[in-house]
């Protein structure tokens, strides 16, 4: 398959994803914290219904890189740890699966607070 092909998949699913959250944040009175938990929701449950991997099989990089496709990564992640490790491997498979991920966010959002010193808005 060309690369270019592969780009404009990536593009137009990320691109897709991201215009279902703008048009969410513009014609409803959720919060974007809501949404973000709604997308990754929305990614587990997908998943869990076999609709998601599909979608990631075809667009790559442009579904799992929204936060849906966190969704995606736990959910598989506790699949897989169900298959090796029993019904426990649920509790633990998609956090283990996404550690590097969830470790970095917390490390950038540490370095971040210590250059910009956040306040609380008035």
């Amino acid at each position: 398959m060309s690369q270019l092909l592969i780009y404009v998949k990536a593009f137009a699913v990320g691109g897709l994803i991201c215009t279902i959250g703008q048009i969410l944040m513009q014609t409803t009175k959720l919060t974007s914290a809501r949404i973000l938990v709604l997308f990754v929701v929305s990614g587990v449950v997908l998943t869990g219904l076999g609709i998601y991997k599909p979608l990631v099989d075809f667009a790559g990089a442009g579904a799992t890189v929204p936060l849906c496709g966190f969704g995606y990564s736990l959910a598989m992640g506790a699949i897989e740890a169900v298959n090796r490790y029993g019904l426990l491997g649920a509790l633990a498979g998609g956090v283990t699966r996404n550690a590097a991920g969830i470790s970095a966010a917390i490390l950038f959002g540490l370095l971040n607070a210590l250059i910009f010193k956040p306040h609380a808005k008035p």
